[in-house]
């Protein structure tokens, strides 16, 4: 979907994500993206900073992007590992590249959610992923608590949750979410699945023909991640 961009947040947001005058200095930053699953890394990407306000930041994240991903046993996923059954201090990090497309990332200041703007070949948009998530700066790195489930928008705005079962088994354990938290997290997504129903931002068609300044080069790997473990076991 490549609407015009109607009025408000979205459209404002948009003139500057295609790389005008509210870029800012900071512009083209690389950042790294790392992503924790019950207190373990799972991943760890090079990013660049789009733009950057007091209501959050934008960043953009290329497909084949090198990057250090968990080095796990054959076939299996970190979600799928009990906690209690990891190392204390985290699996090791191997070198590997994004795998899937390229991607442009909302990260709203203090919500509980990102949604992510995929592009497929031609940098054509696939659709949106809202990604339920706690998140932490410190310095150059984003800490993203992933809270499982997730909420899947087709670029004709429909919907589907993801990952519902996986998210319920995790209910409760001490290194996920209470079933209070899991409460509010549902919330979440039903409060962003029904932005999408309504067509409203982050779902009102801006950001779907954004394209990265034609200068960035793909971020290189950087070296491997210091911390494993986003807490103390």
């Amino acid at each position: 979907m490549t609407r015009a961009v109607n009025g408000g947040r979205g459209s404002a947001a948009a003139g500057a994500g295609r790389y005008g005058e509210g870029a800012g200095s900071d512009a083209g930053q690389i950042l790294r993206w790392n992503l924790f699953i019950g207190g373990h890394l799972s991943s760890s990407v090079p990013v660049r900073l789009v733009e950057r306000t007091d209501e959050g930041q934008w960043v953009w994240l290329e497909s084949g992007t090198p990057m250090w991903r968990t080095e796990l046993p054959l076939r299996t996923h970190l979600r799928d590992i009990a906690p209690e059954n990891r190392p204390p201090h985290g699996y090791p990090a191997r070198a590997g590249r994004w795998p899937r497309g390229s991607a442009l990332i909302h990260q709203p200041a203090g919500a509980a959610h990102a949604v992510f703007w995929f592009f497929g070949r031609g940098q054509k948009f696939r659709g949106w992923y809202v990604n339920l998530e706690h998140r932490t700066h410190h310095g150059e790195d984003i800490d993203v608590t992933d809270h499982e489930l997730d909420v899947l928008v087709a670029p004709d705005r429909n919907w589907q949750w993801k990952d519902e079962r996986s998210f319920a088994e995790k209910t409760g354990h001490p290194a996920y979410w209470s079933a209070k938290e899991a409460a509010a997290i549902r919330t979440e997504g039903r409060r962003l699945a029904r932005l999408a129903e309504t067509g409203a931002f982050p779902f009102d068609g801006s950001w779907c023909e954004f394209k990265p300044p034609p200068h960035w080069t793909t971020p290189p790997r950087g070296p491997a991640p210091v911390r494993t473990v986003l807490r103390s076991p």
